[in-house]
């Protein structure tokens, strides 16, 4: 079969992945990528395919779905949980998009996503699909709850991982190796290893507990999807006023409608019910007040944590604690290099202590060169990554080893 990435083969974002066999198309994610006072990114324009793989619901792999299915009337394969989440996302996107004067950039509306939604085709893991003449298998990624891998049985048998994460979390199991030909894998975070998962978790609790001990309020910066629940069940014990606030309250609900995605439902009540949901302006009155607030956005770049860093900003017995990526030109990064974020009114200087935390939920170097042996490939293709090369000199002399540019086709 022939393969083209049509955007994020040598960057992360955009990412979109086009296969023709036997004379007709699939597509596995279209996403765009999002840069800080910049219209978003899109993938190349794609020919007519006749249904898309989404892995999971961040945008940088779903973004542009609806724009696709406007185009090309094609079927939309992934999860439950994955559609209900990406579709909150949509929505969202257009919304941000009329605000900041790219609606037309963006090119797709709410009627898009419903059709989105007519075109949806349930496809859970250990199902299989024929597309193409291609069988499609599905496989757990343990990125975060939903997000699958998929197996393309053709020829050959090839594995697509979307974004991986190999270590069990507390929200979701970790993904496990599939024996392929040939393994089209994520390289995020190449050249780059994690500290040990229960040391940041153990160390994230301590900090928090120093913070509300000596007076002051933690405020933690999350990712609404993935990131805000994983925080919440690593504190949940804590016997403090705690809070969430922002779009993760509404995926919170999706978790628990969806409980067969989550590692534990049971504890994740258990953390749902530790946690007060901010839902109106005199919950928020009482969350300002609060001892721990978790709350969106993850980079810092709008959303209530701006509101809750400026009632903070001058306490030095208060902190905030970053537990995501911080990409370049984001409030996060230039509160972690200059100490100060941007809001509407101008620069605001943040005096209060700051502190990063890694709960990345992307395989490190490490793991993803356990996965890929334990796939046992004779081609490894790189991806989704701006350092790949680290990756391959790890990986050159056992096997083939593929790093293309976004336009190239390649044969697999």
């Amino acid at each position: 079969m022939k393969v083209k990435f049509l955007g994020g083969a040598e960057i992360v974002g955009k990412l979109g992945m086009l296969v023709e066999n036997k004379g007709a198309n699939v597509m596995f994610e279209y996403g765009l990528r999002l840069v800080k006072k910049e219209p978003p990114q899109f993938p190349m324009e794609s020919p007519n395919v006749e249904g898309v793989f989404i892995t999971h619901s961040h945008l940088d792999h779903s973004g542009a779905v609806p724009r696709l299915v406007q185009e090309t009337d094609c079927d939309v394969y992934c999860n439950d949980l994955t559609m209900d989440i990406v579709s909150l996302l949509f929505f969202d996107s257009i919304k941000i998009a009329k605000a900041e004067g790219y609606g037309s950039i963006l090119r797709y509306n709410d009627v898009d996503v419903k059709h989105v939604w007519q075109n949806y085709r349930s496809f859970q893991v250990g199902d299989t699909r024929s597309i193409a003449g291609l069988e499609i298998v599905a496989h757990n990624a343990g990125h975060i709850p939903g997000a699958q891998m998929y197996e393309i049985k053709g020829h050959e048998t090839t594995l697509f991982t979307g974004d991986l994460h190999t270590e069990n979390t507390r929200l979701t199991y970790g993904a496990k190796p599939v024996q392929c030909d040939n393994l089209v894998i994520e390289a995020t975070y190449a050249g780059r290893n994690h500290p040990p998962r229960p040391k940041s978790e153990a160390l994230l609790q301590q900090k928090v507990r120093e913070v509300v001990e000596r007076g002051g309020t933690a405020i933690i910066p999350c990712f609404a999807v993935g990131r805000m629940q994983e925080v919440m069940l690593i504190l949940k014990d804590l016997p403090y006023d705690m809070w969430v606030d922002g779009m993760g309250k509404t995926v919170n609900g999706y978790y628990t409608d969806h409980p067969d995605y989550l590692r534990s439902i049971k504890e994740f009540k258990a953390a749902k019910r530790k946690f007060n949901p901010v839902r109106t302006s005199s919950a928020r009155d009482k969350a300002r007040r609060g001892q721990v607030i978790i709350t969106t956005s993850g980079m810092l770049d709008g959303g209530p944590v701006l509101h809750y860093l400026a009632d903070q900003k001058d306490n030095a017995k208060s902190a905030v604690m970053m537990v995501g990526y911080q990409a370049e030109n984001s409030n996060g990064r230039m509160l972690k290099e200059r100490g100060m974020v941007e809001t509407q009114d101008g620069l605001m200087k943040i005096n209060c202590e700051v502190m990063t935390f890694d709960l990345s939920a992307h395989a490190d170097h490490d793991e993803l060169l356990n996965f890929i042996k334990g796939c046992k490939p004779n081609k490894v293709v790189l991806m989704h990554s701006d350092n790949r090369e680290e990756l391959a000199q790890d990986l050159e002399g056992d096997f083939e080893v593929l790093m293309p540019m976004s336009g190239d086709y390649f044969e697999l």
